[in-house]
């Protein structure tokens, strides 16, 4: 049973994002960090760990929607590179600061003490649980109209950047989005001098060789990699 204090901090919230919740447990448990409930003594099952699992689902259905509106002309590789930054960590902190959600997170006292309000993590897990919510509750169509003008500018500087060429993080975004093992890079040949040396890495995923990079550093063996690797599944043009 929430507080009447609590329901105000979350009318406030809702009211200034212009939403509406019936289930106002749902938002709670939404902004309701694992320190919390740990401190507390409280299930798992009441912090945002779930709810975010799914908000996860409902921000890249309605992404993936928006972008395939925008950019009729652009591939799936295309789409799935300018998504994969706009539902990155970093773009979902950001917008979590710029609507102030980490004022209403219920946080243990030593995360709290350590700035567990302003940690980028925190921020974007709070915000794709609060996406999810909102879905529980039924507003999916109220969660569009909220979610596009935020996502629009976004958008429009990732396309217009080299962000969106980040071939590792693409092909993370996508292991993860179709249950695949994380990708696993392996340096298998490093040669010249200290000053001038070269890296070969190849990157596997659930155990298959799917790319293969050289760079003079790692970084750049991994996303030559990376790149090879989308290439094979179709998500890169071939050069």
């Amino acid at each position: 049973m929430l507080s009447n204090k609590r329901i105000e901090e979350l009318e406030e919230l809702i009211s200034g994002l212009g939403l509406s919740i019936d289930n106002y447990e749902y938002l709670d448990t939404a902004l309701t960090h694992s320190s919390y409930t740990f401190e507390n003594k409280l299930s798992s099952l009441l912090n945002n760990e779930r709810i975010e699992f799914l908000g996860d689902a409902v921000l890249k259905l309605i992404a993936s929607k928006y972008l395939y509106d925008r950019f009729p002309e652009y591939s799936e590789g295309e789409l799935t590179k300018i998504r994969s930054v706009l539902v990155s960590d970093n773009t979902l902190a950001r917008l979590a600061k710029d609507i102030n959600l980490g004022k209403y997170l219920k946080l243990g006292y030593h995360e709290k003490k350590m700035g567990g309000s302003i940690r980028p993590s925190n921020m974007a897990c709070a915000f794709e649980a609060l996406l999810g919510a909102f879905y529980m509750d039924g507003k999916i169509s109220l969660l569009y109209d909220f979610l596009i003008p935020l996502l629009e500018p976004e958008v429009t500087e990732i396309d217009q950047s080299a962000a969106k060429n980040n071939f590792k993080a693409i092909l993370q975004e996508y292991a993860q989005a179709h249950g695949m093992e994380l990708p696993d890079y392996v340096v298998v040949k490093e040669e010249g001098p200290p000053h001038n040396r070269t890296f070969d890495i190849e990157v596997f995923v659930n155990q298959e060789s799917l790319g293969y990079g050289s760079g003079k550093s790692k970084k750049e063996a991994q996303q030559n990699a990376a790149k090879m690797a989308l290439t094979s599944l179709g998500l890169q043009d071939k050069e």
